[in-house]
């Protein structure tokens, strides 16, 4: 009686996808240690940087490892599309630890050496976002190809929507006190909840059990969200900053910062929107024969 044995994939760490997650495990690996080292990540921004390069640095090796033994059949899920939707959010989280970790953490002049351990982990972490920034243009669909949904633009933008409407959660503040922020914010809630679950059951192969066309429904979803983000990108900086000076001083946590950060990342997925509604349409009723 034969022993099944484990197959080995060797294409896993040899091809061009493999020496990007390979990269990205070594540098978000070399990140994090010299961060840890210093001692200096306190505080929410701190801990957030440091969850992203672990988080990151997990995910990708288990992939690795699960493509290595070719285990990831195994898995009840689209193994494509979760491998893509990951690339896009860690390539997301990476670039946003490699701008806010500086920011926060490393003050001028940097003459010490922490300060030095400090700039190095810096470089290695936006090494690390161009990286995954390679994976996810790797395994990109080619245009036509729509068998991962989360591979083509759409599906990359949808990633990016949802993370987007992360950071504006984490930038909410004192919004009860106008209607108008009070629709913005379902706006946003609304929104995001709609577009993770695309993702979710995208992953988990769920979508073909919806018994209508979806690629219809992905077009009004997009229609609609354009239009209610459209009228939150009016309505915010219009009811943040009505009647209501910049603080002196305005630290870097102030209420106007917070709130013109909202109003940035809002017009960030008025436009991701907008290129989504426009691809999805091309997608379903451009096309080619």
């Amino acid at each position: 009686r034969g022993r099944s044995m484990a197959t080995v994939n060797p294409r896993a760490l040899t091809s061009w996808v493999g020496i990007a997650r390979l990269l990205a495990v070594v540098l978000s690996c070399l990140t994090f240690s010299l961060v840890a080292s210093t001692g200096h990540f306190r505080g929410p921004y701190g801990t957030w940087c440091m969850f992203t390069w672990c988080f990151c640095f997990a995910v990708t090796l288990l992939v690795l490892l699960l493509e290595l033994l070719e285990l990831y059949p195994l898995l009840p899920l689209s193994w494509d599309d979760f491998t893509s939707a990951f690339s896009m959010l860690a390539a997301l989280m990476v670039f946003t630890s490699s701008v806010v970790f500086p920011a926060t953490f490393i003050s001028s002049p940097c003459s010490s050496s922490l300060c030095a351990r400090q700039a190095v982990a810096t470089t290695s972490s936006c090494l690390c976002f161009l990286a995954y920034a390679v994976e996810v243009s790797l395994t990109r669909a080619k245009p036509g190809d729509i068998s991962s949904f989360l591979s083509t633009v759409p599906g990359l933008l949808k990633v990016f929507e949802a993370y987007v409407a992360c950071l504006i959660f984490s930038l909410l503040d004192a919004y009860t006190r106008e209607p108008g922020l009070m629709w913005c914010v379902a706006v946003y809630s609304i929104c995001f909840i709609f577009t993770l679950l695309i993702i979710i059951f995208t992953i988990g192969r769920c979508l073909t059990y919806i018994p209508c066309s979806l690629e219809k429904v992905l077009v009004g979803y997009n229609f609609l969200a354009l239009l209610m983000y459209l009228t939150a990108t009016i309505l915010w900086p219009l009811y943040s900053f009505r009647g209501r000076s910049r603080p002196d001083p305005c630290p870097a946590d102030c209420w106007w910062n917070k709130s013109l950060g909202v109003t940035f990342l809002t017009i960030f997925n008025l436009i991701a929107y907008l290129v989504d509604l426009v691809y999805s349409t091309r997608m379903v009723f451009f096309r080619a024969p």
